[in-house]
């Protein structure tokens, strides 16, 4: 069976990306439709090697007959347009932060609660890319010694900025910048997103309350540093982890080793641990600098790393699709 498909914010970074995954995962589409803003609408974005024109995002232009829709356009385009697709029966598939908190709406990485996928209202939640990839590392040890505290410390590329962000990384001058506030050349600023009243950022939160979510425990205790640093693509995470129960190296390796979509790359031997320089352009999450912390009973250190274009947006929301579709045929 083929299905119709709309993206909503086409001709942005996360929205053309959606173009390649769906092109190299050969995702069974029937009809593709392309929406954009007004100043947008008219490209041609090509697919399958056609050229596909870009609608308008209007009302009167959303077709009756989408089943799925990736949207990739931002909080406010979301809260205003999802609830249209999907009373047109589209399942929409989310990637802004406008509806991962709410109750009613599942928050979905794959791996790590996809059945919660199939009980939808018809709009389904993308995580934020830093959340995604630091819980596919940790549902299988949470599942098997019972987390008790994360320590988050994430290394951010300018890509989760969009393109505006990816344009200041060799910006020189300040009054240049595009995105930022400050140089990100040869700079670490420590903070992504607004700083809220607790003095965490949004950023921050959005980890600690998603993490939360999608593993279904509210007793967990969560803390979180989110910084931006002068890396194109693929955001890099060092997350300390305390235990329940009692946990041994060879526990946690072995649990890391047979996870779905993660990737173990662990060698202190031969220097071999993930880097985002030669992680981009890969589906899977890879985790490595595993350790037991000496400063704390039952504790451990791990080093996570994944595509936040890839794994942190257009492919974890396709996975998403995929899972529906794949649990509709059985």
């Amino acid at each position: 069976m083929k299905y119709n498909v709309a993206i909503v914010g086409a001709t942005g970074k996360v929205g053309r990306t959606f173009l390649e995954v769906l092109e190299k995962r050969n995702f069974p589409i029937n009809n593709l439709y392309l929406y954009a803003s007004k100043k947008s609408a008219g490209l041609k974005l090509n697919f399958k090697n056609k050229e596909f024109e870009v609608i308008e995002l209007i009302e009167e232009n959303i077709r009756e007959d989408i089943d799925f829709a990736f949207f990739s356009a931002g909080g406010d385009t979301s809260l205003k347009f999802s609830p249209i697709f999907a009373k047109k029966n589209a399942i929409v598939i989310d990637n802004s932060s406008a509806f991962r908190m709410d109750p009613n709406i599942p928050l979905i990485v794959p791996e790590v609660n996809g059945e919660d996928a199939l009980n939808n209202n018809r709009i389904i939640a993308n995580p934020n890319c830093s959340t995604i990839q630091a819980v596919v590392a940790l549902k299988p040890l949470h599942d098997k010694f019972k987390i008790k505290r994360i320590i988050y410390s994430t290394y951010q590329a300018v890509s989760g900025a969009g393109n505006y962000g990816v344009k200041d990384l060799n910006v020189d001058d300040e009054n240049n910048l595009n995105k930022f506030q400050y140089l990100i050349k040869g700079n670490l600023i420590p903070q992504i997103d607004v700083f809220l009243d607790n003095g965490y950022t949004k950023e921050e939160m959005k980890m600690i309350n998603e993490t939360k979510k999608i593993l279904k425990d509210n007793s967990l205790k969560i803390t979180a540093t989110c910084v931006r640093v002068p890396v194109e693509n693929s955001h890099s995470e060092s997350i300390n982890i305390e235990f329940e129960n009692s946990v041994t190296l060879d526990g946690i390796l072995n649990e890391l080793k047979n996870s779905k979509g993660l990737i173990l790359m662990d060698d202190i031997q031969t220097n071999t641990y993930p880097m985002p320089k030669y992680i981009s352009g890969k589906d899977e999450v890879y985790v490595g600098r595993v350790r037991i912390d000496e400063s704390c009973t039952n504790s451990i250190n791990i080093w996570v790393v994944a595509d936040n274009i890839l794994k942190g947006a257009a492919l974890n929301a396709i996975q998403i699709a995929e899972y529906i579709i794949e649990n509709k045929r059985r």
